[in-house]
């Protein structure tokens, strides 16, 4: 029977923190508005998908930048050259 009393318990105060919470959200209107709990679901689920998409945005961001920076340090440097036709020196005789 304990068992039994435990789960009275922890369904009575689970009651008790809605109605709180309820309270604290709607005061006196809190008998026409109440929060559901798949609200809180609902919310939650939106959150983790908006933080997703950030991080998956960041990581294209990050791979994109990398690559263009890669790109720029294996390009070869050009050399100095002349832009006429050169000329052989003169030589010493």
């Amino acid at each position: 029977m304990s068992g039994n009393y435990g789960t009275q318990v922890i369904e009575s105060v689970a009651v008790r923190r809605r109605r709180l919470r309820e309270a604290w959200l709607f005061g006196a209107e809190r008998a026409r508005n109440t929060l559901t709990e798949q609200t809180g679901k609902v919310f939650a689920s939106v959150m983790i998908g908006a933080v997703a998409c950030a991080g998956c945005a960041g990581v294209s961001y990050f791979k994109t930048s990398m690559a263009k920076e890669n790109e720029k340090n294996q390009q070869p440097v050009p050399t100095a050259t002349t832009s006429g036709p050169v000329s052989p020196s003169p030589s010493k005789r």
